[in-house]
C-alpha cells in the first residue's frame, strides 16, 4: 500500500517554511520539496529525494539559491555504503545509510521508518550524510534516535538534543527548536 502526503512545516531554525510532496510504499520513499528561509541568510531550496528498500537514501538532488548565487548538489549512495557529491567521492560519510538535509524535518523520517522507532522501543546510532543549507556542504553527522513512547523520539547529535513528535506514518509533527508541521492532518 502506498501513502501520498503533502506536508508543510514552519521551520523555526531557518525562520522559514518547507513543503514536501511524499510517496511512501514498499519500504521506500520518494519526495520533492521546496523550502525558504532567512537564517543564516535569505535562501530558497528545492530538492528531490529517492530511497531504496529499507528507506536507505539512493539520491538527494538539491538546488539552493541565495545572494551568493545558485548551487546544486547531486548526492548519491551506491547501496554499498559509498557516497558521491556531484561525482566526487565522499569517504568521510562512507557507511552512512541516510542523508540529513539541514533544517528539513522530512529527512528524519527514513531512519525512523526503517527501524519502526515511532512505534516500538529501541535506540539506534546512525552516521548521517549531513547537508548544510544553503551552502550544500556534506559532512559526517553521528546521531542517536531513542524511542520514548508512541510517536515520541529523542534525537541527539553532539550537544544538540530534542524530543521529536512523529505521526503514525513516521512523519515529523513537532521538532522543538527546528520546526512544527502546519495543518497537522498532513494529507
Amino acid at each position: 500500500m502506498s501513502v501520498s502526503r503533502v506536508l508543510t512545516w514552519e521551520v523555526i531554525a531557518s525562520t522559514g517554511y518547507e513543503t514536501a510532496w511524499v510517496e511512501v510504499g514498499a519500504g521506500g520513499l520518494t519526495a520533492r520539496g521546496r523550502a525558504v528561509g532567512t537564517v543564516p541568510e535569505p535562501y530558497w531550496i528545492s530538492y528531490e529525494l529517492d530511497t531504496a528498500d529499507g528507506f536507505v537514501t539512493r539520491r538527494l538532488y538539491v538546488t539552493a539559491e541565495s545572494a551568493d548565487g545558485t548551487r546544486t548538489l547531486d548526492l548519491r549512495h551506491d547501496g554499498a555504503g559509498r557516497w558521491t557529491a556531484n561525482g566526487d567521492r565522499l569517504p568521510d560519510v562512507d557507511g552512512a545509510l541516510d542523508c540529513d538535509l539541514g533544517s528539513c524535518p522530512l529527512t528524519n523520517t527514513m531512519p525512523v521508518l526503517r527501524h519502526g522507532l515511532h512505534q516500538a522501543s529501541g535506540e539506534r546510532e546512525f552516521l548521517m550524510a549531513l547537508v548544510s543549507v544553503p551552502e550544500l556542504d556534506v559532512l559526517p553527522s553521528p546521531q542517536t534516535y531513542t524511542h520514548l513512547g508512541q510517536g515520541k523520539i529523542r534525537f541527539v547529535s553532539g550537544d544538540f538534543r530534542s524530543d521529536i513528535e512523529f505521526d503514525e506514518d513516521g512523519f515529523v509533527v513537532d521538532y522543538p527548536g527546528i520546526g512544527t508541521r502546519l495543518g497537522r492532518s498532513g494529507g
